[in-house]
């Protein structure tokens, strides 16, 4: 039929493309919503995203550092602080709903490596959650999003031996044989018999020779030597101030035996015996010193060189009283022991005012110049001079 025979105003409509635009617009809808929901989601996405990375690669960082450092014994306290870190993390950007889903969405996986002198930790950290969509992705059917991050990371310790020369520089003059306040025996109630000074020292020296041997049970790391001192016996065929010594070994056997005999008697002059056991330990620039030599053999690269100077008095020789010029000459040997690398630790026991005054200058700096008045404190300053000493044996390296 032809249209010519339509009514006009069907032929009006028929011809009217005007309703094209509501048509194409109800037809789009849908996705010009679900775009910019989609454009506004993205957005969100990568913020948490960047967020959530964040706490993975801390709390993964946080993990492994702690197993190195010792901060966490066990695999499991190292996982619960990962996981802790995490939650605590997000904790500024996301609900408490959320924080519990994150939580239980992390997982850490540690990988533990050992060899006879090291241990590493590989501490992998993963996670995710999801985040509520905007109205505009419901319309194309996302309720939530979920968004996920992972972070490896590794860390380590390492033993580093380090050994030790030492060199014990010990009054055995008249004055060591006088008591200290330490009782021996008793007679009933009171007490019948002092410990002498030359008593004292021998147990303090016991409990320094306890301490090395618990840091090098196998006598592999530290050697030790000592010299014990008056006021002028003969030593090597010359005057000395030298009473006797006992040559440097490994371990602390032969010197324990040797401090275990000394007896009290004579006058006190220190310079000799410290100047002969700064040449004992003392290093070579070229490595040919003895005490290199020695450690080379067992391997050992890195050695620290200690001497240890004990007095109950002043310098006097054999003359009772302090002598200025024997005094400045221990000062300065000690000047020259400090120059050739050798760290000295100095113990005044029960010394007069000049006795303390020396050691003191003596002493390398940092604190260790120790003063005693007890059997007891000796005791105590010696065993402190050992752990100080043995620090170095065994070196945490992150």
């Amino acid at each position: 039929m032809s249209t010519s025979f339509l009514h006009p105003c069907l032929r009006r409509m028929l011809g009217d493309r005007g309703g094209n635009f509501g048509i194409m617009t109800a037809i789009m809808m849908p996705v010009l919503l679900g775009a910019a929901g989609l454009a506004i989601d993205y957005s969100n996405m990568a913020l948490s995203k960047r967020e959530l990375q964040e706490a993975t690669d801390s709390a993964a960082l946080a993990a492994a550092t702690a197993l190195a450092s010792g901060a966490a014994s066990t695999t499991a306290d190292a996982e619960a602080i990962a996981k802790d870190f995490v939650s605590g993390q997000m904790a500024n950007y996301v609900d408490t709903d959320a924080i519990s889903s994150i939580k239980a969405g992390t997982s850490v996986d540690i990988d533990v490596s050992a060899t006879a002198t090291s241990k590493s930790y590989k501490v992998t950290v993963a996670t995710s959650y999801g985040i509520a969509a905007t109205p505009f992705m419901s319309v194309l059917g996302y309720k939530t999003l979920n968004i996920g991050a992972s972070t490896s990371t590794s860390s380590g310790t390492s033993d580093t031996k380090t050994a030790l020369s030492m060199e014990l520089v010990l009054d055995q003059s008249g004055s060591m044989g006088e008591k200290t306040t330490t009782c021996a025996t008793y007679n009933g109630k009171n007490c019948k018999t002092y410990v002498t000074k030359i008593d004292a020292l021998k147990k303090a020296a016991d409990a320094l020779f306890d301490a090395l041997d618990t840091a090098d049970p196998d006598h592999s790391l530290v050697r030790t030597g000592a010299y014990s001192y008056n006021n002028g016996l003969i030593y090597n065929s010359q005057k000395t101030q030298i009473k006797s010594m006992s040559g440097m070994a490994w371990g602390t056997a032969t010197t324990a035996t040797y401090v275990s005999g000394i007896t009290a008697s004579g006058g006190t002059d220190a310079t000799e015996p410290m100047r002969q056991a700064t040449l004992s330990i003392a290093k070579a620039s070229d490595g040919s010193d003895v005490e290199t030599q020695a450690h080379a053999v067992k391997g050992n690269t890195i050695v620290s060189r200690y001497i240890i100077l004990m007095t109950d008095g002043e310098m006097t020789g054999n003359t009772g009283v302090w002598q200025s010029s024997f005094d400045q000459n221990v000062r300065n040997q000690c000047d020259a022991t400090k120059t050739a690398g050798i760290k000295i630790f100095t113990v005044a026991f029960m010394a007069p005012d000049k006795g303390k005054q020396l050691l003191q200058y003596c002493a390398s700096p940092g604190g260790n110049y120790y003063e005693a008045e007890t059997m007891e404190k000796l005791v105590a300053s010696f065993t402190s001079i050992a752990k100080e000493a043995t620090k170095a044996v065994t070196l945490l390296t992150n």
